[in-house]
């Protein structure tokens, strides 16, 4: 296996392995749209730092990769990104994106009324970096994330980067697992992210840190 950074070369490979990297986990899919989603998490990776952005190849092609960011602060915000999504792509007037964000609206103002936090961004100079990893289905368990994690770490102790955050869904405990196999431990409350179901039920943001 082989694990290198992004190359131009890459992106029609790479923008297939995302469309499907995440099937199985609560976030596979969020609005039902590629290509927008990937407007929020993939693109914007490649356009502002395409050095942080890892992918694990084998004969057959990139089969995982890492978007990563070495400081938040000075990166877009998750939540600008998603409105020039939505714009950009018009994906309000398909039906399946439009549940979805009217579905997240009402959770957000449920939430409001109990007092409830809702998941949000980390923004904190102890842990600048970040970080979003994928493996397509066919590839857990051979190697290729931790592979991918132990890449990225090196490159953060290159930079003299101090520490480096995720976030990840709580129900996802293969995810967590993996994240805390990798050095990251979890960090802050647990609280529910709007839009997204899984088996049923909402779910619930587990921000997860590293030190070095």
């Amino acid at each position: 296996m082989d694990i290198r950074p992004y190359d131009p070369a890459d992106s029609e490979a790479l923008g297939a392995l995302f469309a499907r990297a995440g099937e199985g986990s609560p976030t596979g899919t969020l609005w039902g749209d590629p290509e927008s989603e990937a407007d929020v998490y993939l693109t914007p990776y490649l356009r502002h730092d395409p050095a942080s952005v890892l992918l694990a190849w084998e004969r057959s092609g990139p089969v995982g990769y890492l978007a990563g960011c070495l400081d938040t602060a000075a990166f877009p915000r998750e939540d600008k990104l998603i409105g020039d999504a939505i714009s950009a792509r018009r994906i309000m007037r398909r039906p399946s994106s439009a549940a979805f964000f009217a579905r997240s609206a009402v959770d957000v103002v449920r939430d409001r009324l109990r007092h409830l936090p809702t998941a949000g961004e980390l923004i904190d100079p102890r842990w600048p970096a970040h970080l979003h990893i994928n493996v397509g289905p066919e590839s857990r368990g051979t190697g290729a994330g931790a592979a991918l994690m132990e890449a990225w770490i090196e490159r953060l102790r290159d930079q003299s980067v101090p520490g480096c955050h995720l976030q990840t869904i709580v129900e996802n405990r293969g995810a967590v697992n993996f994240f805390e196999r990798s050095g990251f431990r979890r960090h802050g409350a647990t609280p529910t992210v709007p839009g997204i179901r899984w088996q049923g039920g909402r779910v619930h943001q587990q921000t997860m840190v590293q030190e070095f």
